[in-house]
């Protein structure tokens, strides 16, 4: 029998994989989980043996089990059959005494990339079963965007919108989502933050009367962000596969051991690694990596959650988040499935902005979770002092897991990754200041001061930019997206 999901909120209704798909967030706003998660362990000696799409199948079979094998198979080969550069997909490479996981080889240079040239092949074929037209929606702290529409564009029967912090991405952030081609695809920028746009697109969701209009017309609304259990499932992979190429390269044997440091905002990238510890990966601690945004180095050190604190505007803009929504599925798991309590505890982040775990939850979590911040100055020591080094090159966030990675003791003889989730490449004008190179420029001035310091080549995609044709320039209050919403279903479904 195939694994069924419901919210975290409530264990009352279930639904299949495909649907949670779909869906994106739960009727009741939790996000779904399944209470098999866990009972089937991953075969390591199989993993190591395998490439990656053999193990995205494996995995994601494993989690979306309603799929069958033949859709699973299509939906990989799709996903990653030639769409990354790297020939292992999400590559490890040894820098000084660490490893570092290259999550950014996909068509946008961002570790979304491996979820979000997924996502829409899992969704097109569920929508195919359900003959529903479906809007994506997705608010984007940099990253998300651009690989939700590169995966999205002209894909039949999906339309996609994204919402951006106005100011609130790097400048080749938004040159990526702003020139975005495709007939189905639209691009908001909103006055706030994140977390603005972010909570904005949670109301959309819970606006029945909104939802109600749209299925009249035969359209639903889903999320492409990290909510949605198909975003995060493709992302347990390359736990796995990276822990397959270090057997591989001989730095552990197969059964020992492995740490993983990982910039993280919204939490979902370190969730996967959670979800692949249940797996059967022999994770020994999940190190939580933070900017100056640090609720989560707070949370996890202290039990309280508060985003009652200044928000920052950093260097590594996808990390500038306050509400952690994937830290959902972790209360769930750590509560044992206290539906009731993690509705209470999100009950309570509603209307106070905080809420306490209680002191064995904490403690459950902290046996699996380490946790670390570095502000600005110290990512921009961090790149300076690696590329110095080591000749390697880090992106902001990467810099700032770097920090915390070398400030986090390590357990002997276990090795360490660090996630690099974005090309250097991405947020060119700050690496260049960091590495003391020229920077006055525009963002391709500097892309090409990186690329002759650096003996490295810009993605071309990225490169492209410099001459790309704007095609979105929206801009609206956070009040103003549902109306664009409504307009842009009937604009591009």
């Amino acid at each position: 029998m195939a694994s069924m999901y419901h919210s975290t909120r409530s264990t009352v209704k279930e639904c299949s994989a495909k649907r949670a798909v779909l869906d994106g967030l739960a009727p009741d706003g939790g996000l779904y989980v399944t209470d098999a998660l866990g009972e089937t362990s991953i075969d390591l000696d199989r993993v190591v043996a395998q490439t990656y799409s053999e193990n995205a199948a494996l995995i994601l079979k494993t989690l979306l089990d309603d799929y069958t094998d033949e859709e699973i198979s299509s939906c990989v080969e799709a996903a990653y059959g030639n769409t990354f550069a790297a020939k292992e997909t999400t590559p490890v490479v040894s820098v000084g005494d660490d490893y570092v996981l290259e999550l950014f080889h996909g068509p946008t240079s961002a570790f979304k990339d491996v979820a979000l040239q997924m996502l829409p092949q899992l969704m097109s074929r569920a929508a195919a079963l359900a003959s529903e037209r479906i809007m994506i929606l997705a608010a984007t702290s940099g990253d998300t965007g651009k690989a939700a529409l590169a995966g999205f564009a002209d894909t039949p029967g999906l339309g996609i919108t994204v919402f951006f912090p106005h100011g609130g991405t790097s400048e080749i952030q938004r040159l990526q989502m702003v020139t975005q081609h495709g007939d189905n695809v639209a691009v908001g920028a909103v006055h706030g933050n994140f977390d603005d746009t972010q909570s904005a697109v949670k109301r959309i969701f819970s606006d029945k009367e909104l939802q109600a209009r749209l299925r009249e017309q035969g359209i639903v609304l889903s999320s492409a962000n990290s909510i949605n259990i198909g975003r995060l499932a493709p992302q347990v992979v390359y736990y796995f596969d990276a822990y397959a190429q270090l057997v591989r390269q001989g730095a552990i044997k197969c059964g020992d051991k492995i740490d993983f440091c990982v910039p993280t905002g919204n939490f979902g990238d370190v969730l996967a690694g959670y979800f692949a510890l249940r797996m059967g990966l022999p994770v020994r601690k999940l190190i939580v990596a933070s900017n100056a945004n640090n609720v989560l180095t707070d949370f996890l050190t202290t039990g309280v959650y508060d985003r009652n604190r200044p928000f920052h505007k950093t260097i590594s803009p996808s990390m500038d988040i306050l509400i952690s929504s994937n830290l959902e599925r972790l209360l769930y798991y750590m509560s044992d499935g206290n539906a009731d309590l993690v509705a209470k505890l999100m009950d309570d982040l509603a209307q106070t902005g905080r809420y306490e775990v209680p002191t064995d939850m904490l403690e459950r979590i902290q046996a699996i979770f380490s946790c670390g911040f570095a502000g600005d100055d110290e990512a921009r020591t961090a790149m300076k002092e690696c590329f110095e080094e080591t000749g390697y090159v880090l992106d902001p966030h990467t810099a700032v897991a770097w920090r915390v990675s070398q400030n986090t003791p390590k357990a002997d003889g276990v090795a360490r990754v660090v996630l690099s989730t974005a090309s250097p490449y991405k947020f060119c004008r700050d690496v260049c200041r960091a590495l003391g190179l020229p920077a006055e420029g525009n963002d391709f001035d500097c892309m090409r001061e990186l690329e002759s310091a650096s003996k490295t080549e810009a993605p071309e995609a990225l490169a492209a930019l410099e001459n790309a044709t704007v095609r979105f320039d929206d801009v609206m209050d956070a009040d103003e997206m549902p109306l664009y919403v409504e307009r842009k279903c009937g604009d591009l479904l």
